[in-house]
């Protein structure tokens, strides 16, 4: 199994000046999937799916 890391999202994050919580509420995600995330634990495809689209530019 191959070892997860968020940590380029979290880095995306910062230079958005944004914090988990705002992520949480852009893509409509539970506390419990960022806490998950936070630990780099796996989460399903289309919850990561929702995280990246929340921070698409257009």
């Amino acid at each position: 199994m191959k070892h997860i890391s968020f940590m380029p999202l979290w880095h995306t994050l910062l230079d958005k000046n944004m914090r988990k919580e705002d992520l949480r509420v852009a893509a409509g995600l539970t506390t419990n999937m960022i806490a998950n995330m936070g630990k780099n634990k796996g989460i399903s495809m289309e919850t990561f799916q929702e995280a990246c689209s929340s921070q698409r530019q257009d």
